[in-house]
């Protein structure tokens, strides 16, 4: 269980910061809900607190493990399906699971994909979502800028 002022991650919004635990009357049954401030949008969420696993929330990754991640953005890019529907259908995957190491490996393989044969649309829009993701969860980490994240996450994707 979380407590008010718990960092935490949501695969749908991406990182934030649980503001409340709320009570409210839904269909007639009374349930608990966490208030989420999300770090990049301008608006809170309501997560049933009985719901938290199932839609993938977790804390935050520990700052301790930054360098994990930055290993895989400045490492070799993996492999992808040749296949676009396949590749997207498991991309997509990744971001739902909300793994912060598979997301950083995505956001590393499609920003070189698209530096190279420059990537669909369906692609971009991904790559775009799983960018913002990414970027929430590290500025909460390390207490800095969505513009400065963004900047350090391009000069680390060789």
């Amino acid at each position: 269980m979380f407590s008010i002022g718990d960092k935490v991650f949501y695969p749908r919004h991406g990182a934030g910061v649980i503001e409340g635990i709320e009570e409210k009357e839904v269909l007639g049954e009374k349930l608990k809900y966490y208030v989420i401030r999300v770090a990049l949008k301008d608006m809170s969420v309501m997560v049933p607190i009985d719901k938290t696993e199932t839609h993938g929330i977790r804390d935050i990754m520990s700052g301790d493990r930054i360098a994990d991640v930055f290993n895989i953005l400045s490492g070799e890019t993996g492999r992808m399906c040749k296949n676009w529907g396949i590749r997207y259908r498991e991309n997509e995957a990744k971001i739902k699971k909300g793994d912060i190491f598979e997301i950083s490996e995505l956001v590393k393989n499609l920003t070189v994909a698209d530096r190279g044969k420059k990537l669909s649309t369906s692609e971009k829009r991904m790559l775009e979502n799983a960018r913002q993701l990414f970027i929430s969860e590290l500025m909460l980490i390390m207490d800095e800028s969505y513009e400065n994240m963004e900047a350090v996450i391009e000069n680390a994707i060789k």
